[in-house]
């Protein structure tokens, strides 16, 4: 499913890491593939791509946690990925960018990472 997002770039919605543990409390990683973000043919950087990232949390992260009724977390951390990486695991050709998110009166309010 694609999901629509500033930079007009191809995001594809990977998956949901629950229950980590950050230094503001319980948080959520939800991982995104963003191909156009690769050093090696992409066309956007992380200032497009934070534009993003900040949509993700608000249009599509934030209402399926509402819809769904679970337990919100402390913060929320959207993850943008050129390809596949294993969570947990490095790959030095991968490009990932990643920011923070605090839900708070239905908004997400961005903590920087």
């Amino acid at each position: 499913m694609r999901i629509n997002v500033p930079s007009g770039q191809e995001v594809t919605f990977l998956d949901v890491i629950e229950g980590e543990d950050s230094a503001v409390g319980t948080a959520i990683r939800v991982r995104f593939l963003a191909p156009r973000i690769s050093r090696e043919n992409g066309d956007l950087e992380f200032v497009q791509a934070e534009g993003d990232m900040a949509t993700l949390c608000q249009d599509y992260v934030l209402p399926q946690m509402l819809t769904t009724g679970v337990a919100m977390p402390a913060q929320i951390i959207i993850v943008l990925s050129d390809r596949v990486v294993e969570h947990g695991m490095t790959d030095p050709d991968a490009t990932q960018f990643f920011e923070a998110y605090r839900p708070e009166d239905g908004m997400c309010v961005w903590e920087g990472f």
